[in-house]
Parts: structure tokens; C-alpha cells; sequence
């Protein structure tokens, strides 16, 4: 292939691998029952992902989090959550729980 061909291939096959399967996702929407068994699945699948990815995150950190102990982001989520059980405020236990890991982890340099 051309040297001036390669990158404008590369960008445009980017382009359909991220396009397409969202086009589709819009065709389709409209024919999936919201109460159907296939959305539940669906649903139960994005949970699981959503879940495995905090658990890494949590379990085998990567980047500045990688520098905090586990007992600390341990000690965080379980603020985080506590927060959100009791205000029932998502937005209040991501807040707690955020500045639960900037305490924990400033009080483990002392």
C-alpha cells in the first residue's frame, strides 16, 4: 500500500468498528421490549462488566492508585458506600468515597 493510502484506511476502519455497532444499537433499539428477557440480559451483562472494572480497578490498580495500599481503597469503597446506603444520594457516596482516599492516603504518608 502507498504510503498516503495506510493512515486514511486505518482512520476510516476505526471509524466503522466504532460507528457501525452503534448505528445498529440505534436501529434495533426501538425493537427491544423494555420488559423483555433479552433487556434483562442485557442489562445483567453491562452490570457485570461495570462491576469486573471497579474490582480491577480496586484489586489491580493502575496509574496514581497503583501508589495507594489496598486497605486503603478497601476503606474508601466501604465509605463510599456507606454514604450512599444511608443518604441513598449517589452523588454523595462517589463524594464521600473520594474524599475518603485522599484522607486515608494522606494520613498512610504521615
Amino acid at each position: 500500500m502507498s504510503g498516503e493510502l495506510w493512515p486514511r484506511l486505518v482512520v476510516v476502519t476505526g471509524a466503522l468498528v466504532t460507528y457501525l455497532p452503534r448505528a445498529l444499537g440505534v436501529l434495533l433499539s426501538g425493537r427491544i421490549a423494555a420488559e423483555s428477557r433479552l433487556f434483562d440480559w442485557i442489562s445483567c451483562v453491562a452490570y457485570a462488566i461495570l462491576a469486573a472494572l471497579v474490582a480491577r480497578m480496586i484489586v489491580l490498580p493502575t496509574g496514581p492508585l497503583e501508589d495507594t495500599g489496598l486497605a486503603t481503597r478497601l476503606g474508601a469503597v466501604a465509605v463510599g458506600v456507606g454514604v450512599f446506603y444511608l443518604a441513598r444520594e449517589l452523588l454523595l457516596g462517589c463524594l464521600a468515597g473520594i474524599g475518603a482516599l485522599a484522607l486515608l492516603d494522606w494520613l498512610a504518608l504521615l
